[in-house]
């Protein structure tokens, strides 16, 4: 490890929490001074009894507001910003009906969320920042990279006058698109400038991000890094969407060595609209072909990445929570030397975290402008528990609850699934399925969990894909998930005893199912990729009944 590790403390001395205190009072403070008079926090029923309490006071000066909005405003959900929010989808959307809608002005994007819920895309505002989001440090400096990312935007909104004259166009993206875009200042009013050439320090053509089809956006990513074996870095929004990338070459592996070895473009779908621009950066190159054809695909031996690309050293993805059921088979790809960066911990609405440690992938640290605050989901939840980053303790499982500078909206993080006798938190989740992922049972890639209700009693159900073969103790899968579960909460083993709830089930997928799961939810919701995530808590039934259409197996 670095020299440098940060070690965290378990518990703050007062002059650290007094520190943390001010900040935090300084961050709400300048929450509340920017959006006090916007048409939200002016007619929205959650700050009637805030803003009435206040309305005689000096929103910059007064520090009673702070004890105010902490007494009368309460974490919510997304329905009550929707009705705000869909002033923006009316057309024509009237200046006059839309600015200062949530915070001050007109957005400067609206990003989708990733349906982590598996339900319809939420859209929000994304208002003016001073300073972009950046991640923690990179812990190692790179030359050349693949940045696999989409720069596409979908139809944007039209802001216009009375009168119709165009005030503003908002584009709609997705988060992390934007995100990039802001930290390397690619604007869309340059794009034409960038879509014939590879930028420097990377060995993909601009215009691969423009390609919508969630199959071909892989495979001409994945065309162009194989052909350039000097590639130190590999960028990619999700750790899932990496292994998405390797089975796909895995499909099509003679493929793109003819390709390389020709100097030609394939036919994938959809990608006619660039293929000029692609064909420019393109060019033969037989030994390349010769030096890949002997090393084989990815799944042929472990540590392919490394073989493919000698001086390979650093990946860079979102690769905690859920998402690290998939670093062993990213790992076995990848090989041992090089370096997994988590940059942060992030979700449509906010950056909520940056990573503490450059090679840590699971310790972040709240690093934002935002404010960020805290349910206990250790116990029954009442309006008015929403703790403090100094009222937590070691050991004990948090909600985060954010309100950011896009408007006085404070919501809830939802990363749990709610049973009749218990909550179940994401951290419980992936506490069950590592506890029955082994060689001797089934070794989980992914998994997705939802209520099972076909028999009774119902009982938590996970979907999962697996790599390797079923082991010879596959039949206990179900007693370890149950045991683990149970370890969790009390609660569980009551509602078990008295026949509330039954032994938890697992279905297998065909191979690639999850793969495909988000190719055809972004198809179908028209959102790009690399923010299609599989959720950990899949709740829409029309999604349930299209992944259980792909079961080849129940435990």
């Amino acid at each position: 490890m670095p020299t440098n590790t940060v070690h965290p403390i378990t518990a703050l001395t007062p002059r650290l929490e007094a520190a943390l205190r001010e900040d935090t009072d300084r961050r709400l403070g300048n929450l509340i001074a920017g959006n006090i008079n916007t048409r939200y926090a002016r007619s929205s029923s959650q700050l009637s009894d805030f803003c009435l309490a206040i309305k005689d006071k000096d929103v910059q000066n007064d520090e009673s507001i702070l004890s105010d909005f902490r007494r009368l405003v309460f974490p919510t959900n997304y329905e009550s910003y929707r009705p705000y929010f869909e002033k923006f989808n009316s057309r024509p959307c009237r200046s006059s009906e839309v600015e200062n809608m949530l915070a001050p002005g007109l957005p400067i994007y609206i990003p989708l969320s990733s349906s982590t819920s598996g339900k319809k895309s939420k859209q929000f505002a994304k208002y003016f920042r001073s300073q972009p989001y950046v991640g923690g440090p990179p812990p190692l400096h790179i030359r050349t990279t693949s940045l696999v990312h989409t720069f596409a935007y979908r139809h944007p909104v039209v802001v216009v006058t009375d009168l119709g004259e165009v005030v503003k166009t908002i584009p709609l993206c997705n988060e992390s698109t934007e995100i990039v875009r802001a930290r390397n200042n690619w604007s869309t009013e340059t794009d034409e400038t960038r879509m014939a050439c590879i930028l420097p320090g990377h060995v993909v053509p601009w215009a691969t991000g423009f390609i919508i089809h969630h199959r071909s956006f892989l495979l001409i990513h994945a065309l162009f890094s194989l052909a350039n074996a000097s590639l130190e870095g590999i960028t990619v929004s999700l750790l899932v969407i990496f292994l998405d990338m390797v089975h796909r070459i895995e499909e099509e592996w003679s493929t793109l060595i003819s390709s390389i070895r020709n100097g030609t473009i394939p036919d994938f779908e959809q990608i006619d609209h660039v293929r000029a621009y692609l064909e420019l950066n393109m060019h033969a190159d037989p030994q390349r072909a010769d030096e890949l054809q002997r090393i084989g695909p990815p799944l042929s031996s472990p540590g392919w990445a490394q073989r493919v690309w000698p001086n390979l050293k650093l990946f860079t993805s979102i690769c905690s929570g859920t998402f690290a059921a998939a670093l062993p088979q990213a790992r076995s790809v990848l090989g041992p030397n090089v370096v997994l960066h988590n940059p942060w911990y992030i979700c449509t609405e906010c950056l909520i975290g940056r990573n503490l440690n450059p090679e840590d992938t699971e310790t972040f640290v709240v690093a934002t402008d935002e404010l960020i605050e805290f349910l206990d989901l250790t116990e029954e939840q009442t309006r008015g528990e929403v703790l403090q980053a100094w009222d937590l303790q070691s050991g004990k499982f948090y909600q985060p609850v954010s309100t950011t500078q896009d408007g006085l909206y404070s919501r809830r993080k939802n990363l749990e699934i709610r049973l009749p006798h218990a909550l179940i938190t994401e951290a419980d989740l992936l506490s069950v399925v590592y506890a029955f992922s082994g060689e001797d049972t089934v070794e989980v890639q992914e998994f997705t969990t939802v209520i099972d209700d076909r028999k009774f009693p119902m009982t938590l159900g996970f979907f999962v894909s697996i790599t390797g073969n079923i082991g010879p103790n596959v039949k206990l899968a179900r007693q370890k998930a149950f045991a683990a579960l149970a370890a969790t909460s009390e609660e569980h083993q009551i509602a078990f005893d008295t026949d509330e709830f039954g032994l938890p089930t697992i279905r297998v997928v065909k191979p690639g199912t999850f793969a495909d799961y988000r190719r055809w939810r972004g198809e179908s919701m028209n959102v790009g990729v690399g923010q299609i995530k599989l959720p950990a808590v899949l709740t829409d039934p029309k999604a349930q009944e299209w992944i259980a259409e792909r079961v080849m197996m129940e435990l």
